[in-house]
């Protein structure tokens, strides 16, 4: 227990886990809005990952909750589930927090099956496309809060989409017919009675779910801008920029302070205080959280059977974010984390989280820098900080749920510029043009299209772009040329003149692998006709996969055909044993043809040249 809970460092663990919590309030409250769950969701991720990722988890300092990339990814699922449920979060709220719960199981499973050491080969060009996205997105969406435009209460615009309300609802109608066994066409009185049932209400409600989807994400904020700007409230505007002024110019004056917590109080003590007439956040349930449990009752896998892969995304986001988290707690106190342990604290804290209705969370940079700063040491300031938020909730919540929405715009529109990755995006002109293109091709498709399909679309087009160069680079060390071409190494200087036209010497610098298979496939096309023989110096091929292998064992198959006897020198243990797992040593190479040095091999070769050839002409003769 002293390892898990060192109470003599337990006045920095409070002062850092306050700190912390501190911090993270508006930005609960602004991820959660952002989100589509409104605030309450957003507090309940902060408490409840905070506390559990730092109870299980591997990074004694690190600070958790709703960062802008979960939460960016977090809305895809969001939207496009109520959506599904024409509109209605209470009946998608289940199917919601079941994928949140799935992600967290599934982090759970990487911890476990150790997969926290390969999240650090993810490309460079990959996260620093899909941070900036993350950054565009937020930017923009948030564009329509902070000057008040809400696409949903514009009657003018909700009113484009009354025809395709009314098609949709009535294509319902036919469905709901169609399931219970009327034929429409032979009783279309039925189909004419339930038409005329329906209300304007409906109409409206599916109108405005219509006019909500055309508008949501970056397309849609640039689609419904125009209109935006002719519906500007204007006091919202000044809360927002408001925000924005503070955030950035307090910082100027002391960072002690948190900024974004003083333009969240100053801002809303303005608001309130002068009794403006301002759009305020959702209310905020008071007392304590209490567990969904209709994410299991009303469980239907059907309606999360689509999301399996956004739910993965959000499980290896989660871990890159917090272990990247890890790395500058590391580099901060001198420690080291467990990456594998932190993943599964991470989904255990995004797992309940779930249960509770909270959107998902990971390691959060800022305030984890603020708590080891502050003077937090162990995990007790992780679970300080989520008890905090839990005591603010409890003591706060009616007078937080007064916090003008476009104040929490002006948050994260400092958040979505602050994500950015301006590094990479400053290094575009002196960057390797394949990694330009990377980064491009991960930002523009996550802006636009999706966040999920673009990293794996990078991801892919990264490997490959790897894949190609490794395989360039061996074949440029591993030329396969005849001997007299190919450029002797330093122990062969002393190879005899007189058997360079029959021996055939090939070096292999580099794995061989499926990237660089088929420069290996040209061995058998350059081998002079005069050849008897031919030496594979092996001593420099670390490792050998299975396509790799498959053609090294069509070669030898052909050479052999070829009456050419092959010699391995210095086989090193992975390609070794590799071949003699699948037989190729003894079947095609004979334990006798294996030599630990060249020198050996050359004794071998001079010792035996005469017999072999020989051998070779008979067999021709016959």
């Amino acid at each position: 227990m002293n390892k898990l809970f060192d109470f003599k460092h337990f006045k920095g663990d409070l002062f850092g886990g306050i700190t912390a919590g501190i911090v993270a309030l508006p930005l609960a409250l602004a991820f959660g809005v952002s989100s589509g769950l409104g605030p309450s969701a957003g507090l309940y991720g902060a408490i409840f990952v905070s506390f559990f990722a730092a109870l299980f988890g591997g990074t004694n300092t690190q600070i958790s909750g709703p960062t802008a990339p979960m939460t960016a990814v977090s809305m895809v699922v969001i939207a496009g589930m109520i959506a599904a449920f024409d509109g209605d979060v209470t009946k998608a709220l289940p199917s919601i927090l079941m994928v949140f719960l799935l992600a967290g199981f599934m982090q759970i499973g990487l911890g476990l099956i150790g997969l926290g050491k390969y999240i650090k080969y993810i490309p460079y060009p990959v996260v620093s496309g899909f941070m900036t996205a993350i950054g565009v997105i937020i930017l923009l969406t948030q564009i329509l809060p902070s000057i008040g435009y809400y696409p949903k209460e514009d009657v003018e615009y909700v009113s484009q989409f009354k025809p395709f309300a009314q098609e949709i609802i009535l294509d319902n109608i036919l469905k709901e017919e169609a399931g219970e066994g009327i034929l429409v066409l032979e009783n279309f009185k039925e189909t004419i009675i339930r038409a005329e049932g329906i209300s304007e209400t409906q109409i409206n409600k599916e109108s405005q779910t219509l006019a909500g989807k055309e508008a949501s994400g970056v397309i849609g904020a640039i689609r419904v801008f125009p209109r935006a700007i002719k519906n500007i409230n204007w006091l919202e505007l000044i809360l927002a920029l408001g925000t924005i002024i503070i955030i950035y110019g307090f910082k100027r004056i002391t960072t002690k302070i948190p900024s974004t917590l003083v333009a969240l109080f100053v801002m809303s003590a303005i608001a309130i205080g002068f009794k403006l007439n301002y759009r305020v956040i959702e209310e905020i349930p008071s007392g304590l959280p209490t567990p969904n449990f209709e994410i299991f009752t009303g469980f239907r896998l059907n309606n999360i059977t689509p999301y399996i892969f956004t739910a993965l995304t959000l499980a290896l986001l989660g871990a890159i974010d917090s272990l990247l988290t890890s790395v500058v707690a590391d580099n901060m106190t001198k420690t080291k984390h467990k990456p594998n342990k932190e993943l599964v604290g991470q989904g255990i804290g995004n797992s309940i989280a779930a249960i509770f209705g909270g959107i998902p969370g990971a390691g959060a940079t800022i305030r984890t820098v603020v708590n080891i700063n502050a003077g937090g040491k162990t995990r007790l300031s992780g679970m300080i900080a989520g008890v905090l938020l839990l005591i603010i909730l409890l003591a706060l919540g009616p007078i937080a749920s007064k916090i003008p929405a476009a104040v929490l715009a002006g948050i994260l529109i400092t958040v979505g510029i602050g994500v950015m990755d301006y590094k990479g995006l400053k290094a575009i002109p002196y960057m390797p043009r394949p990694e330009v293109i990377i980064m491009l091709i991960v930002l523009i498709l996550s802006s636009v299209w999706n966040l999920v399909y673009a990293v794996g679309i990078g991801l892919v087009i990264a490997s490959l772009m790897f894949v190609k160069k490794m395989g360039d680079l061996t074949a440029k060390r591993s030329e396969i040329t005849p001997f007299l071409k190919e450029k002797a190494w330093a122990d062969e200087a002393d190879f005899p003149e007189n058997l360079k036209e029959e021996v055939f010497i090939k070096h292999i610098k580099g794995p061989l692998f499926f990237g660089s298979t088929s420069d290996f496939q040209n061995l058998m096309k350059q081998i002079p006709d005069t050849a008897t023989m031919v030496v594979i110096r092996m001593g420099r091929m670390q490792y050998i996969d299975q396509s790799g292998l498959y053609v090294l064992e069509d070669a030898l198959i052909e050479l052999e055909s070829k009456n050419i006897t092959v010699l391995l020198v210095n086989t090193l243990e992975q390609p070794k044993y590799l071949l003699e797992r699948i037989d190729i040593i003894p079947d095609l190479i004979a334990e006798e043809h294996l030599f630990d040095t060249i020198d050996e091999c050359i004794l071998w070769i001079k010792n035996n040249i005469k017999s072999l050839k020989q051998k070779t002409e008979n067999k021709k003769i016959n």
